[in-house]
Formats: structure tokens, C-alpha cells, sequence
């Protein structure tokens, strides 16, 4: 394979991946209003559209270990090769999380009279936006931007805490809502993983520019 070819590729793995990122977006948006409509038809979509992820996943590693068993890539190639990866395990990962959140809807079903709390679709979308800006620091290279995700996750933690919290609260108040505020537990869980796994993200993409693990610093800062 030339060199043209190869990168040609590398472009299409990642355009791939990013196909990827989306599928699970919209599996954690469907799950989310599923969760507050009540929509057991919908959550019932995204429990059964998981199986797409899985195969997409799959179908990624075995272009990426095709590449790197014929081409035997090095330097910032095979990392990139290593970083899809890694990456498509992730996003295989939150839609793992989308199809919980799913299956949780299921349980708790269409007659349940406790609200969802507010917190949840917060968290929700922070979590899509870290995904978004995570995948976008790969295509563009960005340290930057990956950086932006590293630090958003401390928000998302704090939220978490947070709904936790108030949860536990409503509880004691109401022990009837016990049940079903335990499941909003579960689902403040997949969410806050789902923002672990953005922020793994673009811990691949520093790897890819800079061949390191770990929040980039920039030259200045590492001497201080």
C-alpha cells in the first residue's frame, strides 16, 4: 500500500469512528427522553439499537488491526491506530451506558408518578457536549480542546455528587419513591461514567500528538 493510500486510510477509519460517536450521541439522547416521557417504545429502540454500536466497534478493530498487521505503522501513525482503538472501546462503552439508562426506563414503566430529576438531563448534556468536543480534538488535533474535556469532568463529578445528594434527601422524605429513586441513582451512575469515558477520549488524543499519557502541558509548564 502506498502512502496515499494508507493515509486515505487512516482519514476513513477516523470518519468511521466519528460515525461511531454519533450513533452513540443519539443513543443517549433517545435514552434520556425516553427516561423523562416515559416512552417505553423508544427505550425499547435504544436496548435494541446497542447491537449496532457493538458491530461498528467491532467492525473498526478489525480495520485497525488489518492496518497495523500489513503496513506495520510507526511513530504518530501507530499511535493513531492504537488511539482508534482505544476510542472505539470507549464510545462502544457509552453506548453501553445509553442502553442502561434504557433498560432502566423499561423497568421503572409508563405508570411511575416520581419525576425525573432535573439534574439528570444536565448531566446528560454535558456529557454529549465532552463527547462532541472530544472527538472534535482528534480531527483536529486539538490539545487544547482535549484539555477543555479533561477539566469539564470535574463539573460533571460535582453534579453527580449533587443529585445524589438531593436524591438520598427525597428519600428519607418519601419512602415511597424509594424504588423508583434508586434507579435515578443507577442512571446518574451511566451518566457520570459516560463523561469518565469522554475524558479517556482525549486523554487518546494528547497520546496521539504528543506520544504521552496524561493531561498536555505545554513545554514551559513541565519545567516549572
Amino acid at each position: 500500500m502506498v502512502r496515499a493510500d494508507f493515509d486515505r486510510s487512516l482519514e476513513e477509519l477516523e470518519a468511521e469512528l466519528i460515525g461511531l460517536g454519533e450513533m452513540v450521541e443519539k443513543a443517549i439522547i433517545k435514552s434520556m427522553d425516553a427516561l423523562e416521557r416515559r416512552d417505553l417504545a423508544m427505550a425499547y429502540e435504544v436496548v435494541a439499537e446497542d447491537d449496532l454500536i457493538d458491530e461498528k466497534r467491532f467492525e473498526l478493530e478489525e480495520k485497525c488491526i488489518d492496518l497495523i498487521a500489513t503496513q506495520q505503522p510507526l511513530a504518530v501513525d501507530l499511535r493513531t491506530l492504537l488511539a482508534v482503538l482505544h476510542i472505539a472501546v470507549e464510545l462502544e462503552r457509552m453506548g453501553d451506558y445509553a442502553e442502561g439508562i434504557g433498560k432502566i426506563c423499561m423497568i421503572i414503566g409508563d405508570d411511575e408518578p416520581v419525576e425525573t430529576p432535573k439534574q439528570l438531563r444536565q448531566m446528560a448534556g454535558m456529557g454529549i457536549a465532552m463527547l462532541q468536543r472530544s472527538l472534535k480534538s482528534l480531527m483536529d488535533r486539538d490539545t487544547d480542546l482535549a484539555n477543555d474535556v479533561w477539566d469539564s469532568d470535574d463539573e460533571v463529578d460535582a453534579l453527580y455528587d449533587g443529585v445524589c445528594h438531593q436524591i438520598f434527601l427525597d428519600m428519607g422524605h418519601n419512602p415511597k419513591i424509594i424504588e423508583a429513586a434508586t434507579h435515578f441513582l443507577w442512571v446518574a451512575h451511566d451518566l457520570e461514567r459516560i463523561a469518565d469515558r469522554a475524558t479517556n477520549i482525549a486523554e487518546r488524543v494528547i497520546f496521539v500528538v504528543t506520544g504521552r499519557i496524561g493531561r498536555y502541558k505545554q513545554p514551559s509548564q513541565e519545567t516549572e
